[in-house]
């Protein structure tokens, strides 16, 4: 992959250099403000930009606008946000921001995630070929809060989980793997999640899309 990295520690981003330069990865550019980042994503037009939802000069959500921006002028570029904390509004504004223009290609992880190289890399490649990736501790609080909803609230308790694994970006397999089940159950659970939520047939990564950010929204 081809990839820029927006990240105002100077230790933190070297650090991301390097670990993905070991993975045989591309860091095409690695920045400290969004003004910069905007500007090497124009330059480079990488397959996926790493961000940090904080930067220069507020420390607020810098990052995160220039996330929203790379996703509506650069649709080919996956963005992976990260976080100190648990921000899920920050999560829903991203994937709803993106939902216009397809809402595939977007992640968000804590920064502890990161420690874990392999799952970083994992999650970093999902979101460049255009699947979703959201930390499992984000998707615990959403999906508390989405208990309240009508749609969401008529989802049985393994269909919850299995939504939730899918806004992890989990595929079919992945999740019978991790609910010990057969693929072929999770197809099921699957097909009425989306009954559940009045997604009509189409195809099928959309629906898994749109049954994430109607998890998010909620």
């Amino acid at each position: 992959m081809r990839i820029v990295i927006a990240e105002d520690s100077a230790v933190v981003r070297a650090g991301l250099v390097e670990i993905l330069a070991d993975r045989g990865h591309e860091v095409v550019a690695a920045v400290g403000n969004a003004e910069d980042l905007r500007a090497a994503v124009d330059e480079h037009q990488p397959d996926a930009a790493v961000v940090d939802v904080r930067m220069p000069p507020g420390y607020t959500d810098e990052g995160l606008r220039a996330a929203i921006a790379i996703r509506r002028d650069h649709p080919k570029t996956g963005v992976l946000v990260f976080s100190q904390y648990i921000e899920t509004r920050y999560a829903a504004d991203l994937l709803g921001a993106a939902s216009g223009g397809g809402a595939a290609g977007v992640g968000y992880l804590l920064k502890d995630r990161v420690a874990d190289v392999g799952e970083f890399v994992e999650a970093l490649s999902r979101v460049a070929a255009g699947g979703t990736a959201l930390d499992p501790e984000v998707v615990t609080q959403l999906l508390g809060a989405s208990r309240r909803t009508d749609g969401l609230g008529s989802l049985t308790a393994r269909e919850r989980d299995v939504l939730g694994l899918m806004a992890e970006g989990r595929s079919n397999g992945a999740i019978a793997g991790i609910l010990v089940v057969s693929e072929r159950a999770v197809e099921k659970h699957v097909g009425n999640i989306f009954s559940k939520l009045g997604l009509a047939p189409s195809d099928a990564d959309h629906r898994r899309v749109l049954a994430v950010l109607r998890y998010l929204e909620s």
